[in-house]
């Protein structure tokens, strides 16, 4: 046996002997969360939908202005509610909604004008009207919404679906997030893994470009084969495995499966983002807009395997619409009706809405008063946490029901007020996940994506 001629320190017999059996914990740690992200997973009990695609609205649309009529609010237009409201700022008067409001399906949803395309699916679509959020800002509001909560650090519902349920495509990101012209508030947090492993973060793609190569960049290798490039691959794995070894860093392995699966992506993902593939009947149900192309991109990205498409909406002109609401809603309302009236009828024509989950919705609502700037009415509202809508429709949604309500006016969850946890709570029901038992342990303690809250909205399942 070769024995060194100087002992060994404190430090390095921890290194060699603690930390080493930590490391050998870890490689199989690892093994087993590179598995984990790269095949379906056991779920808790039978789904009623296997995959799913969240329009995210940024910004906070108007729930008075599109799935909450209020006709109290014309009786008391532009005089003071009969009760103070707290807000952010002062507001003024009883603002009305300047978008009628219709009855549609059997069922008799209302819904305004700004969606009217969407509204054709009414009894495909559960609306909560008595959503609540916790403060009355964006960024906390964001968290909250997609990572369960507003301060802390942690992974995004889409990083919870891929670490519950893994992916069914080993060629294709798990999740995708596709926000066009850039990031929204809080940037690349939105779709975070945080402490879960980092292959179960979500994917970012910048849809506002049209082609593949630029949607996906370097997708193809302008010099090398891809005989070159497995063989450099293999290289690169043999190095960073070797500086793997010895050390405790999951980031490592999270950038080696992302080199391996970049190289997997370069067929199969360059053929899910080219829309000219589909035939031209179905383009036009889109629409030839960024958004409607990013919606198809969404529903091929789900139809291959992908387990969550986050479709963000709003990210450089938000629903932020602090002034001048009926320019504003109505323009942002334009780009996204057709593409998510086009979703609904192209999955339910492919037979995937029955188990495909979508949700609808931002971080919060707004104000039933006026913006105020002075004494100067600024024709929009201010933000609003106290109650808001989102709808969901598809896999295990009882379609044409309305869930909870705001008060009179809208201001706030009068009936059945309903938490994000309990929004979430929900969601993994119905993906086949008790968010219960979906934990992680993490610094002592076992983390869930509803921390220690969260009930299922049993009145809105099939």
């Amino acid at each position: 046996m070769h024995l060194p001629n100087h002992p060994l320190n404190r430090r390095d017999f921890l290194k060699r002997s603690g930390t080493g059996l930590a490391t050998l914990g870890l490689a199989d740690l690892l093994t087993s969360h590179s598995a984990h992200a790269l095949s379906a997973q056991t779920r808790h009990f039978a789904p009623k939908a296997k995959r799913m695609i969240h329009f995210f609205l940024n910004g906070g649309p108007s729930h008075i202005d599109t799935f909450d009529p209020k006709p109290a609010l014309d009786k008391y237009a532009g005089q003071p509610l009969p009760r103070s409201f707290i807000t952010e700022r002062k507001t003024g008067a009883a603002f009305p909604s300047p978008f009628p409001f219709k009855r549609y399906g059997k069922s008799g949803l209302e819904v305004s004008e700004l969606f009217s395309l969407t509204a054709q699916h009414a009894d495909d679509i559960a609306v909560i009207r008595s959503m609540q959020a916790q403060v009355p800002n964006h960024e906390p509001s964001l968290m909250l919404m997609n990572c369960g909560d507003s301060i802390q650090t942690r992974p995004s519902l889409g990083s919870w679906l891929m670490y519950g349920l893994g992916s069914e495509n080993a060629n294709l990101p798990g999740f995708v997030a596709m926000c066009p012209g850039g990031h929204p508030i809080k940037g690349a947090e939105n779709w975070q893994s945080a402490f879960l492993p980092g292959a179960m973060q979500g994917t970012y793609i910048d849809s506002k470009n049209s082609s593949v190569e630029k949607l996906l960049e370097n997708i193809r290798s302008a010099s090398g084969s891809s005989t070159s490039q497995q063989r450099q691959l293999d290289l690169l794995r043999t190095l960073n495995q070797a500086h793997l070894r010895g050390r405790t860093d999951p980031r490592l392995e999270a950038r080696i499966q992302s080199f391996e699966l970049a190289f997997r992506m370069q067929t199969e993902a360059a053929d899910a983002f080219d829309v000219t593939h589909e035939p031209q009947p179905i383009r036009d149900l889109y629409g030839d807009t960024v958004h409607g192309r990013q919606t198809l991109i969404g529903r091929r990205l789900l139809e291959r395997g992908v387990r969550f498409v986050q479709l963000w909406h709003g990210a450089g002109q938000p629903w932020d619409n602090h002034e001048k609401i009926e320019a504003g809603h109505r323009k942002l309302a334009a780009e996204i009706d057709q593409p998510i009236a086009a979703l609904l009828s192209d999955l339910k024509q492919r037979g995937m809405l029955e188990d495909t989950l979508v949700l609808w919705g931002g971080e919060f609502g707004r104000t039933p008063s006026v913006e105020m700037s002075g004494s100067t009415s600024k024709l929009g509202r201010d933000h609003n946490h106290y109650g808001f809508s989102v709808w969901m429709a598809g896999g295990g949604i009882k379609g044409g029901t309305v869930f909870g309500s705001t008060d009179e006016f809208g201001f706030a969850a009068a009936e059945n007020p309903t938490s994000v946890h309990d929004l979430h709570a929900t969601i993994l029901h119905l993906m086949g996940l008790d968010h219960e038992r979906l934990t992680y342990r993490y610094s002592g303690r076992d983390f869930r994506l509803t921390d220690v809250e969260g009930e299922i909205i049993r009145d809105i399942l099939a």
